[in-house]
């Protein structure tokens, strides 16, 4: 049975790698209702299959990993406060679970990078851009009330300041700007990207998962306000770490001068 429920959404395994494509070209690479639906559909699937070690997103084609919202539907999804309701509620979902998904995923941003491709990219845990990518969130230039989870999301990564720059000129930035920003985490020549993705991919693969797994869960809490913070939480992944088969194996490999092969018990 496939993952997902529409061919615009396409869901690949390769190895420790899943790969998660937004599949429609012809409106570079647009997000539908029916894509966001599927997007949550797909994360959960990677998330209970424990060969799955590291998730990717990009968008189909050349031009864009994700313009936007398609706005072809707003008239039919978006044009009532209800409606829109129903809209937000399925993308709130899909980039909920990308955010809490407990293995670490990369956006992979070639092109036009705009609206909710900007908030697909920030539930990501690392940004890697083609020189060539452009940013930016043209709420203002549509009238559109932007939720402030979404804000938040954005000053979390770029600071108070550059949130407010990209919200107020509502303009596109380039990689470079987006880089200096800390909107990205790395700036690749667009012909070096996919490259430079699968090598990184498979080098968090290889690490210990459930280290890997323990840092996205210590930062996420460090990023909530103090008084939401669950450190047992913290402390418990950590003793995960030290209790288990890995860390035996970790050592091992280290004293014996070899490749860790790391089982993620």
């Amino acid at each position: 049975m496939p993952i997902s429920k529409t061919d615009k959404m396409i869901a690949e395994k390769d190895g420790p790698i899943g790969w998660i494509t937004f599949n429609n070209p012809e409106r570079r690479n647009a997000v539908s209702m029916a894509m966001w639906e599927a997007l949550a559909d797909i994360v959960r699937d990677y998330e209970n299959d424990k060969a799955i070690r590291v998730i990717v997103l990009k968008g189909a084609g050349d031009l864009a990993f994700v313009s936007g919202a398609d706005i072809s539907e707003f008239e039919e999804k978006r044009s009532s406060p209800e409606t829109t309701r129903i809209y937000n509620e399925a993308s709130g979902m899909a980039t909920v679970a990308l955010k809490r998904v407990g293995k670490p995923t990369i956006a992979m941003i070639r092109g036009f990078c705009i609206g909710g491709g900007v908030s697909v990219a920030l539930s990501c845990d690392m940004r890697i851009a083609a020189e060539g990518a452009k940013f930016g969130v043209p709420a203002a230039k549509l009238g559109l009330g932007y939720e402030a989870e979404g804000v938040r999301k954005l000053m979390d990564v770029v600071g108070p300041a550059f949130a407010k720059e990209i919200f107020f000129t509502a303009r596109q930035f380039t990689a470079q700007e987006a880089v200096a920003m800390g909107l990205v985490n790395r700036l690749v020549p667009d012909a070096q990207l996919e490259t430079y993705v699968r090598e990184c991919a498979g080098t968090i693969a290889a690490n210990a998962p459930l280290t890997v797994a323990s840092i996205k869960t210590i930062v996420g809490e460090v990023l909530k306000d103090e008084t939401e913070r669950d450190m047992a939480l913290c402390q418990q992944v950590v003793d995960r770490c030290f209790n288990s088969e890995d860390y035996v194996e970790g050592r091992s490999a280290f004293m014996a001068k070899r490749k860790p092969m790391f089982t993620g018990h």
